[in-house]
């Protein structure tokens, strides 16, 4: 009876939803200040909702449970339990069935739909089908969440994200052209920098793109940005605080972060004003830092929040987020999908406490557009190099090349390569890819440098720290400059995300001296 009761009120209040989607004010009635916990249960009953409708609907789904007994939601009280659902991921699903047999109704969808393609940064790009139904909810939402942010100014939005059949350029432009002025350049710093100079600075510019492109632009000769007002939305991968603030010196609206996924969907979760501020106090605070990880200990998130009405998030025993899209209009349900991003999520009422309880006086913080809940993200499980013992991230490097001035206005990229010596033994060679016509530092002042950067390495990783005790002489971690797009720079695309980490076999062991290939 309580099953009946939960997914009759479902399908009423969410025909009402769709109604209030055409007015933002009436959609932000859902919204009041003190209504957490009732988007927390919908969300979960919405959750329950779509992981039924799949196992009836989809072949892919129905068979990917029939092949777990007792693979059910229990109802304890009201609250839907999850715990006896297996996670899917792209192993043991994506690849596991066709992509006709992952559809609502085991075929694609002929009209109104788009295919579009993950960048096989980490691997075999994938397709990935959008039917007509999610595409105008994901627009939808996304222009709303840009009002609330930017207001109801005028906007020419220039979008820097790669076009063609990559999902995030496509689907940025047709959710923001029925509300901005739109020009889709794609990552050409020539048309960004002609489209600021033929249009000039009266008007208020959004600008788009992956931050390994922003941080070119910023450097791009031959544009005033003091002159302009941009604000700068990012996503494929997070930031640091010193690489926000270094930005920030062209983008003075403001830098912020989106997260999503192509497994999944675009603006899943966003940074604003208020979890900029959350994360800047931990990585001033350690009480707050330590509070508000839990298991995470001392890492440096990002810090996002997100709308527990349209995605219930759960963190596995291995600390991974599992994504369930609560909505119906999906055509390839996502049940439980594990991308292997490490992170936790906490409601809102919990962070102020957490926060409360270091001394942390709230009300001086940017006030919150919504009270959602907050994802922390740590990156991807696996996105890290082992060295001697320890673990270092490219989120961690990052910080530390960006708040280094005489490295930051220098480079354009960094990867972390590690190869094996003759000896068999283990290197790591941070890897800076050089501006455009930026020349490599000598010998000297290469070694002042790398000093400075493992030293800050050390403060900001424990693990790091005592490690680096154990390397013998001559095997320490080395700063090698390359020349743009050489050595290993040489396959990147400014146009899909960069690979920040890369192995070299013994034969190919990178040089141990600093230079330029």
């Amino acid at each position: 009876m309580k099953r009946l009761l939960i997914f009759a009120f479902l399908t009423v209040a969410d025909r009402i939803r769709r109604l209030m989607m055409r007015w933002e004010l009436a959609f932000g009635l859902l919204f009041l200040p003190g209504m957490g916990h009732v988007w927390e249960r919908v969300g979960l009953w919405k959750a329950w909702y779509a992981l039924e409708r799949a196992k009836r609907n989809c072949p892919a789904y129905a068979d990917f449970l029939a092949k777990n007994p007792g693979a059910r939601v229990t109802l304890r009280g009201w609250t839907p339990d999850f715990t006896a659902i297996p996670p899917m991921n792209k192993a043991n699903y994506i690849l596991a069935y066709s992509i006709e047999q992952r559809c609502v109704g085991g075929t694609l969808p002929m009209k109104g739909a788009v295919i579009d393609e993950s960048s096989g940064s980490t691997g075999t790009p994938n397709n990935w089908v959008r039917g007509p139904g999610e595409r105008r909810y994901v627009a939808r939402m996304l222009q709303i969440a840009m009002h609330a942010t930017l207001k109801d100014k005028p906007r020419l939005f220039i979008n820097a994200f790669a076009l063609g059949p990559w999902a995030t350029g496509m689907c940025v432009s047709n959710a923001v052209v029925d509300i901005c002025l739109l020009k889709s350049t794609g990552p050409d710093i020539g048309k960004i920098v002609n489209t600021l100079k033929a249009f000039g600075p009266g008007y208020q510019y959004v600008l788009a793109g992956y931050p390994p492109f922003l941080k070119m632009l910023v450097d791009a000769p031959g544009i005033d940005w003091a002159g302009f007002h941009i604000t700068a939305f990012f996503g494929g991968e997070a930031i640091s605080e010193n690489m926000r603030t270094y930005l920030m010196k062209a983008f003075r609206g403001g830098v912020y972060g989106d997260y999503g996924a192509s497994d999944l969907e675009i603006n899943i979760a966003a940074e604003n004003d208020f979890t900029i501020a959350v994360r800047r106090l931990m990585i001033e605070n350690p009480g707050v830092r330590r509070r508000l990880n839990g298991r995470f200990g001392d890492a440096i998130p990002s810090v996002l929040q997100y709308n527990p009405l349209d995605y219930l998030i759960e963190t596995s025993g291995e600390g991974e987020l599992l994504f369930t899209i609560s909505r119906l209009t999906n055509v390839s349900p996502r049940i439980r999908y594990n991308i292997h991003d490490l992170g936790r999520t906490i409601t809102f009422r919990e962070t102020k406490a957490f926060l409360e309880a270091e001394g942390v006086d709230v009300s001086r913080l940017p006030t919150p557009l919504v009270e959602l809940p907050l994802i922390l993200m740590y990156g991807r499980s696996d996105f890290s190099v082992a060295f001697y013992g320890c673990k270092i991230t490219p989120g961690e490097v990052e910080g530390i090349l960006y708040g280094t001035p005489d490295l930051a206005r220098i480079i354009n990229a960094f990867a972390l390569v590690t190869s094996e010596g003759p000896d068999t033994s283990k290197r790591l060679a941070v890897c800076l890819e050089l501006a455009a016509e930026a020349c490599a530092p000598g010998a000297e002042e290469t070694d002042a440098l790398r000093d400075k950067v493992f030293a800050r390495l050390a403060e900001v990783n424990q693990d790091f720290r005592e490690s680096i005790r154990m390397v013998p002489a001559g095997h320490h971690p080395t700063i090698e400059f390359h020349e743009k797009a050489k050595g290993p720079f040489a396959a990147n695309d400014i146009r899909v995300k960069c690979r920040y980490i890369q192995q070299q076999g013994p034969s190919k062991s990178v040089a141990l001296a600093a230079g330029t290939t």
